[in-house]
């Protein structure tokens, strides 16, 4: 293993590498009386005042776990900078339909964050759906990111929100971008 990553390390990754992170996850509203960016459980998030959540916009993000319904913030996407959907579980893929609803259907612009298990087979399917943060813990994934390697096939069968170049011979194969 790298020197580089310590054991059980959360670090930050987006496809530009890896960055500090500016955010930290926090169990109630009383974060946001001091300084920084702070990822708040959904309930935590829907118990703050209108006024709060408007001026607290560029500091204030929402935890959704995979239980939690996308539509309960769907109409207050403009008062967030940030979406964390949560992994708490590889086997539990419930979180990468609310990513790719998020970039579909509410045109939501701001960072979409995965956190938990994150694994490598996974990251390139996170990319194509419209995740463009990853809180990587997992010791493969972080080694192979280090190198430069997201892995991941060439071409996809499923369409998702970032449009790919229709592969060879049938309409639905797309030739994975990068």
């Amino acid at each position: 293993m790298s020197e580089s990553i310590a054991e059980n390390a959360t670090r930050l990754w987006t496809p530009t590498g890896f960055s500090e992170d500016e955010w930290s996850h926090a169990d109630s509203a009383d974060a946001l009386s001091g300084n920084g960016r702070f990822i708040l459980p959904l309930q935590a998030f829907l118990d703050l005042d209108p006024a709060v959540r408007r001026s607290a916009k560029e500091r204030l993000g929402v935890l959704l776990q995979p239980g939690d319904q996308l539509e309960k913030i769907a109409d207050l996407l403009d008062q967030i900078s940030l979406v964390a959907l949560a992994f708490p579980a590889f086997s539990d893929g419930r979180s990468f339909s609310k990513g790719e609803l998020l970039r579909s259907r509410y045109r939501f612009e701001g960072a979409v964050r995965a956190t938990g298990q994150v694994l490598i087979d996974q990251l390139p399917h996170m990319l194509r759906l419209g995740f463009d943060e990853f809180e990587v813990s997992n010791p493969v994934l972080l080694k192979r990111l280090e190198e430069g390697r997201t892995g991941g096939l060439p071409l996809s069968y499923q369409p998702t929100v970032k449009p790919e170049a229709k592969g060879p011979k049938y309409s639905w194969r797309r030739v994975r971008a990068g």
